[in-house]
């Protein structure tokens, strides 16, 4: 087993080689990746692992990103501390656990019982006490707890979500997604002003599906899914 000063140094590596090389620049996306222990969030036969430029599975067919993707994304929703978040794809917690170093509060949707309440018990024990996790239908958002400053989703969509577009926070709220199917997916950034929405395509991506209401059937599986660029 690596010690923390080993796991720290990875990360530090990992942080200027996968992210500081491919163009993420943000400094509170890079010490936020900088502090989050990535290895805290995969099983202890993976640790060694953890900050490699791959996504790992962590059951349900599911998996942590690829540290790249959690930087861009998260540098694409532009934080400033201050926005209350929605995240949709618990997952691991991996992206949570970035999105609370960054935001005043957050909010976290998982279809899977179990690994919503794995990453919320990691979470816990990490001392992140500014999210709430709950379990649902992502493509249907919480609009109990909306509007939102700024949402991201960590499974791809074939199409933007109505539920998600409108609990946008209307001055200037932002949403960070990947849209597409099996075979092409890319990631798209939504700006709201009022009543019109901004879309800017970006890169192309490869997410597990959006399985729900307003995303794919239930019946939806990616073979090998993954997130990755």
């Amino acid at each position: 087993m690596l010690s923390n000063d080993e796991f720290y140094t990875l990360r530090s590596q990992m942080v200027e080689q996968q992210l500081v090389e491919r163009g993420i620049h943000n400094p509170r996306v890079l010490d936020a990746m900088r502090r989050v222990p990535r290895h805290e969030f995969v099983t202890a036969d993976l640790r060694h692992l953890a900050y490699r430029d791959c996504p790992l599975p962590i059951g349900d067919n599911q998996t942590i990103s690829q540290p790249y993707v959690v930087a861009l994304m998260t540098e694409l929703v532009n934080l400033s501390g201050h926005e209350r978040v929605l995240e949709v794809g618990t997952g691991s917690g991996y992206q949570a656990a970035v999105l609370c170093e960054l935001a005043a509060q957050v909010y976290s949707l998982e279809r899977h019982p179990r690994l919503a309440e794995r990453a919320g018990q990691i979470l816990a024990r990490l001392g992140y006490n500014n999210i709430e996790i709950h379990v649902g239908d992502g493509s249907q958002g919480l609009p109990d707890m909306a509007p939102f400053d700024a949402i991201l989703v960590t499974a791809a969509a074939p199409a933007l979500p109505g539920p998600l577009r409108s609990q946008l926070h209307p001055q200037g709220g932002r949403m960070v997604l990947p849209v597409g199917d099996e075979r092409r997916q890319f990631l798209e950034v939504v700006t709201r002003a009022g009543n019109r929405w901004e879309i800017e395509q970006t890169i192309p991506v490869r997410f597990v599906p959006l399985v729900g209401r307003y995303g794919f059937s239930g019946r939806a599986a990616f073979d090998d899914p993954e997130s990755y660029v």
